[in-house]
């Protein structure tokens, strides 16, 4: 690709850093932009540009919102479950859950998920965060919907120990899903089902 213009490389090259965008994705891209009309263009950069200026961590449950719409519209609902929060790694996983069109709870963003390999220790999640949202007695039930992973069952055990002094029940979706498969590549009726079908954790 040295023969591309300075210009295009550099398109080429920031593309690749998104995930799943490799060389040929990040060209088919590049080309496709250049065959678009320059307004759809400056409109996608514009977008992109003014994402960390204008979006934030809903300062209740953690998910993203809009600086001038914090907490975000579903801590806000007046129709939402209140007494239901469904534990999920990142905000991305709101989306998820939000698309099955069953679940009318609340959600809390640990941020990550305890791992000794990438260096995420208790400190880095946002776990005193949902202890904090358990004082005021309000909440009956924790579903923890973290992937079925390694990292997923110590980060369950771990908070745990920090949810046995609440008066709450603790549940997490049943798993007819594959062990070690991401939430991001399961459908929406399985998601769904395992939402209901979630199992006391002891």
């Amino acid at each position: 690709m040295r023969y591309f213009p300075d210009s295009l490389m550099r398109l080429l090259t920031e593309l690749q850093k998104l995930p799943g965008v490799g060389p040929k994705t990040a060209q088919r891209l590049a080309f496709h932009l250049l065959k678009e009309p320059a307004e759809d263009a400056r409109r996608l950069g514009a977008a992109i540009g003014t994402i960390h200026e204008k979006l934030t961590n809903c300062s209740i449950c953690g998910s993203i919102t809009e600086l001038h719409d914090d907490p975000c519209r579903i801590c806000e609902h007046p129709q939402r479950d209140h007494k239901v929060i469904c534990v999920v790694e990142d905000a991305d996983d709101v989306s998820i859950f939000e698309r099955t069109g069953t679940y009318t709870g609340m959600y809390h963003v640990l941020g990550g998920l305890l791992s000794a390999l990438n260096h995420v220790r208790p400190e880095d999640l946002r776990i005193p965060e949902l202890v904090n949202r358990l004082g005021d007695g309000e909440v009956t039930e924790v579903i923890f919907a973290l992937s079925p992973s390694v990292e997923g069952s110590a980060t369950v055990t771990y908070m745990l120990q920090h949810l046995t002094p609440h008066d709450i029940r603790v549940t997490q979706i049943a798993y007819g899903v594959p062990i070690g498969s991401d939430l991001d590549y399961v459908d929406d009726v399985t998601l769904s089902q395992a939402l209901e079908a979630r199992n006391e954790v002891t």
